[in-house]
């Protein structure tokens, strides 16, 4: 089955959002809001309104973070950060509390497609996009669960264009988290400095 043009249209657009977040530019999100809407519409068509609930959250939050970005430091430019590990923790098993649930409804009153795996997509998409939009090193960890369990998922809907940009995201996903703990030990050096030569004033 060939890809549909607002697949291909979709699938370019997402391409170039993930390739901005991963080097950290605050244009992902404009782009970004772009793709949602298209996808939202591609995975109607394919029963993954696990998916299209997603899209409309994402659309949502992309407007967000974009603001956070840009001014969510008291005005200034939101730095990179970690997540504490104990927050961290309760993240996922939350994510996966409500994906099991979730997953359950559509399981027993839609004719939704893999409603687990869809659902599992969906709440470590949330999470990804949380820790995102505050710009937060681990969201990086989200979008690599993300990106495994979507690449079998949309192959089987034969949405291969699809399943091949997650593909992609799989490795930019690795390239982000390069990136992003490049900058995070750059921009914590001043400080570190700082101390150093406070130390011996």
């Amino acid at each position: 089955m060939m890809p549909s043009y607002l697949e291909i249209a979709a699938a370019l657009t997402t391409a170039l959002a993930i390739w901005l977040a991963a080097r950290n530019n605050p244009h992902t999100w404009s782009t970004g809001i772009v793709a949602c809407v298209l996808y939202g519409v591609v995975f109607f068509q394919a029963k993954l309104y696990a998916d299209v609930t997603l899209q409309v959250f994402f659309v949502i939050t992309s407007l967000v973070g974009w603001w956070q970005w840009l001014h969510g430091k008291s005005g200034a430019v939101l730095p990179i950060s970690r997540t504490p590990g104990l927050s961290l923790v309760l993240y996922v098993v939350g994510a996966i509390v409500v994906a099991v649930g979730y997953g359950a409804i559509l399981h027993y009153y839609t004719d939704a497609y893999a409603p687990f795996v869809d659902s599992l997509v969906l709440t470590f998409s949330v999470l990804g996009q949380f820790l995102l939009m505050s710009r937060r090193l681990e969201c990086w960890y989200a979008w690599l669960i993300v990106n495994t369990l979507s690449v079998p998922l949309y192959f089987s809907r034969e949405l291969y264009l699809t399943g091949g940009l997650y593909l992609i995201c799989w490795f930019n996903a690795w390239y982000g988290m390069y990136r992003w703990r490049r900058e995070f030990a750059a921009q914590s050096k001043p400080a570190a400095t700082l101390l150093v030569h406070g130390a011996g004033a």
